[in-house]
């Protein structure tokens, strides 16, 4: 029995690094190549002994004024999150506390529809308002993904919270208001965090509304890279590095809040 469970814990073992290793090594490969020059990426023989530049890193900030785009990039994602939590966490709250089921229906659906569906009517309306290559069509057409997406994460959430909790505030006089954000709103830090990462990020990679809504003005990270393609050519060089620096304020955040989001997954996955 001790020879079958090492066994089974042997190949569950092996079975877990090929599968680290296959989703790992294309950001490895695309680390070491930001450091590398145009011939060291094209040289099997370079693959990792090669000597390292800087160079990628500094045309991306020198030549293509890549602090433009991080700005308008967290600008978007921001304020599209923050204005979906705006308007999901009382609209969940109010779908959970009343089991208004058919409406969650309706905003599941809106969630699976493809984005690309909107895109024609967006550009259309943002057209006529005279709001194209602007925040505010951004970050609406990007609320049209992470607003359902908090909404429905939210709702499990919510939930799966006692209802005692909310008499014992009634009982102590705060109003259904009061309740809400006083008391709903604190203990639900988990699922918060978790929801409004998702979103922030759904948004800090969009780039289906991007490359029809922004311009100049407003061009977040996802189109700039675009930047390093051309008809002759591509700067493969500058391209991994600008990938890089995409990943990278991600990839920190969600190391950060990472036990948040196990654990506002793992609350609003279980209802009692």
């Amino acid at each position: 029995m001790n020879k079958q469970k090492k066994t089974a814990n042997l190949i569950f073992g092996v079975l877990t690094i090929a599968v680290l290793l296959l989703f790992a090594f294309p950001f490895f490969w695309m680390l070491l190549a930001s450091f590398k020059t145009q011939g060291q990426i094209m040289s099997t023989e370079q693959l990792f002994v090669f000597k390292p530049t800087m160079d990628n890193y500094s045309d991306v900030f020198k030549e293509y004024d890549f602090l433009k785009y991080i700005l308008n990039s967290f600008v978007v994602a921001l304020g599209s999150t923050l204005f979906a939590l705006l308007l999901g966490l009382p609209a969940a709250y109010a779908i959970a506390r009343h089991k208004l089921h058919k409406l969650g229906l309706v905003i599941l659906i809106a969630r699976i529809i493809p984005g690309i569906t909107f895109l024609i009517p967006w550009f259309i309306l943002f057209s006529k308002l005279e709001l194209i290559d602007s925040y505010t069509s951004l970050i609406l057409s990007h609320m049209l993904v992470g607003l359902p997406f908090i909404i429905w994460i939210m709702i499990s959430f919510f939930e799966a919270l006692p209802t005692e909790i909310e008499e014992s505030g009634l009982i102590d006089g705060c109003t259904r208001h009061q309740v809400f954000m006083r008391i709903i709103l604190p203990i639900s830090g988990p699922g918060i965090i978790t929801s409004s990462l998702l979103s922030f990020i759904f948004s800090w990679n969009n780039f289906m509304f991007s490359i029809i809504l922004a311009g100049d003005k407003t061009k977040p990270l996802p189109v700039a890279v675009f930047n390093f393609m051309s008809y002759s050519e591509i700067n493969w060089g500058g391209l991994m590095a600008a990938a890089c620096i995409i990943t990278l304020p991600v990839l920190i955040i969600a190391l950060l809040a990472q036990r948040y989001v196990v654990s506002g997954l793992a609350a609003g996955a279980v209802k009692g």
